[in-house]
């Protein structure tokens, strides 16, 4: 069974960081593409980073230049390092990833409120 578990998250002024972490159970993150994903009140999930089993990254635009996502293979644990933080950066975040032949599989959400 998969399991993915997200923490870090809480209140924060504006332009103040935040690190989130999204720990795997098992060998995953290191052979996967795993990613972030937000969700505000009232919007849809949107897709907020991505790193792939070779490193490669890749970010929403409204975040490119402050989010940064990173992974320890050895700890089985992916993170979204966040700086400059804006209000509207306020939504539950979550960690999913997709096994081949297996599914996709989500996280509980952890969340982060920025104060303006």
């Amino acid at each position: 069974q998969v399991r993915l578990v997200e923490s870090g998250g809480g209140l924060v002024q504006a332009g103040g960081s935040l690190r989130l972490s999204c720990a795997a159970s098992g060998s995953i993150v290191s052979a996967n593409t795993m990613n972030w994903y937000r969700q505000a009140p009232g919007k849809q999930r949107e897709l907020v980073a991505t790193i792939t089993a070779v490193g490669s990254t890749n970010y929403a635009d409204a975040v490119k230049g402050r989010f940064t996502i990173s992974r320890d293979n050895a700890k089985n644990t992916v993170y979204l390092q966040m700086n400059s933080l804006k209000p509207e950066d306020t939504a539950v975040y979550y960690c999913k990833t997709f096994i081949a032949g297996r599914g996709g599989y989500w996280g509980q959400g952890t969340q982060v409120t920025v104060s303006s």
